[in-house]
């Protein structure tokens, strides 16, 4: 079996809610596994505040997470239309990585959630691709051959999965939303397949 790691951060539950989703589409394609990890939270007062990882959560994510996995899902509500300080850090600790090249060549794609339906889903997912080029990973969005891209009165765009809480409510996927984070970790986990066997 092969991991797609599904990394965010989440405060309110709808990233969370959207990973997920996510894990499912991954767990769904042949020989594929999806392994969730999340960030600490941080402060401006200090480096990091190391909580300790709550017992029904999912653990931290390391630097090996993104080493050992096949590919990669990335997410992050929106803040002020960019990601969450917590997810930022993480990755601009990787630069190790950056320069062993241990990102290069393998896919990515990202997702987000936001309070309102214009707040900013498609810049932070934008801005979330920019590390991961600079990791050399290949990006997945979603095509619009997905019908729910059509359909969709909340979250959902071709550069990544996202919810908008305003629509259904915090952490409550709308089923487009669900099966538009599932079709993402569905793709993501395909090229990643095919990518080991060469194909």
């Amino acid at each position: 079996m092969s991991d797609i790691l599904v990394l965010y951060y989440s405060r309110q539950g709808s990233t969370a809610a959207l990973a997920r989703q996510i894990c499912r589409g991954i767990e769904g394609v042949a020989g594929m596994q999806a392994r969730l990890r999340t960030v600490p939270p941080v402060a401006a007062t200090t480096a990091r505040l190391d909580p300790a990882i709550p017992d029904d959560g999912p653990p931290f994510a390391t630097h090996a997470d993104l080493v050992e996995c096949s590919g990669l899902v990335l997410g992050s509500p929106t803040r002020f239309g960019n990601m969450a300080a917590p997810l930022k850090f993480f990755l601009d600790g990787t630069s190790a990585l950056w320069l062993s090249g241990s990102l290069v060549d393998k896919p990515a794609a990202v997702f987000t959630s936001t309070q309102s339906l214009h707040g900013g889903q498609e810049s932070t997912l934008l801005s979330m691709m920019i590390p991961l080029l600079h990791h050399g990973m290949f990006l997945v969005g979603l095509p619009f051959t997905e019908s729910g891209l059509h359909d969709t009165r909340g979250g959902g765009t071709p550069y990544g999965a996202s919810h908008a809480a305003s629509v259904s409510g915090a952490g409550e996927l709308s089923e487009i939303e669900r099966d538009l984070a599932r079709a993402l970790g569905a793709r993501v986990a395909t090229l990643a397949r095919r990518l080991e066997r060469g194909t």
